[in-house]
């Protein structure tokens, strides 16, 4: 796992809740194993296993930015029911982990979601005497109220309900969220980037400072073989036309651009520059 990077006087630490192998077509069922093949030499083996499983990471990013302590998205949780058998009832030290990288829960000042989908949202909460409460307890949790919109009006047969229920609802009645627009500025340093498709209030989340770029992608876009075919769409995109242009979108803006991607699910060493490849896009790390 990699320390981490320096973007100016800005720092961004990843803590890795899983590491998580998933054959393509649970997710990205254009990432055929005859698909990548012509990829293999800069996929395999580290974002690509040897029998042509995707490798994903759920992690969290600890941000220093202006004397904040700042957590952009908080992975799965600990103790919570969950459809998707890799998440359900998780029993991990995350917390020991972020503390260890000095960001104590009592010491975080912003926890940021990109949007609230089950593994960006789990550790918000933690489960004490019978209830879910905020596992940040002094932090403000930002989100875009236009994800919060369509989330908070699901019903309880819908996907993401008591992912809202357990990990969303309950900062609400402690009073720690603060909804904003999809621009929304965090700091000087840290700001919105609307990306909207894969939910419709999805941000990834931009990092300037002394005169460096970076960007955490969030989930619009999933993995490096996306970087190539960005019409390989991914199941959990809510309107699968707007993330491709979305995400189309992204690679054109970051492109042989200085900006430092840091792939919110890509595996180790999670963060490259992008640059054109013929009409298509690659990593180079």
């Amino acid at each position: 796992m990699t320390s981490g990077w320096k973007i100016g006087s800005a720092t961004v630490t990843p803590v890795i809740e899983l590491e998580w192998p998933v054959k393509p077509h649970w997710l990205i069922p254009g990432a055929t194993a005859e698909n990548l093949a012509p990829y293999a030499d800069w996929l395999k083996p580290t974002y690509v296993t040897e029998d042509d499983r995707l490798r994903l990471t759920i992690q969290a990013f600890l941000v220093e930015s202006r004397g904040q302590k700042i957590i952009i998205d908080t992975c799965i949780g600990n103790g919570k029911t969950r459809g998707v058998e890799a998440f359900n009832q998780l029993d991990t030290d995350f917390v020991g982990s972020i503390t260890d990288a000095s960001f104590p829960p009592e010491k975080v000042d912003l926890v940021i979601c990109t949007h609230l989908h089950v593994d960006h949202v789990g550790w918000n909460t933690k489960l004490v005497g019978g209830a879910w409460v905020p596992t940040f307890p002094n932090a403000r949790y930002v989100m875009a109220r236009t994800d919060y919109d369509h989330w908070s009006t699901q019903t309880d047969e819908d996907m993401g309900r008591e992912v809202f229920a357990d990990s969303v609802q309950p900062i609400f009645e402690h009073g720690l969220a603060d909804l904003v627009e999809m621009d929304h500025e965090i700091n000087p340093e840290l700001g919105f980037l609307p990306t909207p498709g894969h939910t419709p209030g999805h941000c990834s989340v931009t990092i300037s400072s002394d005169g460096e770029e970076a960007v955490v992608t969030g989930d619009c876009i999933h993995h490096p073989s996306q970087c190539m075919h960005p019409e390989w769409g991914c199941t959990a995109d809510l309107d699968p036309e707007r993330a491709n242009v979305t995400r189309r979108a992204f690679l054109e803006r970051t492109a042989d651009s200085g900006v430092l991607v840091i792939g919110t699910h890509f595996a180790a060493p999670t963060a490259a520059h992008i640059t054109a490849a013929g009409e298509r896009w690659t990593l180079v790390r």
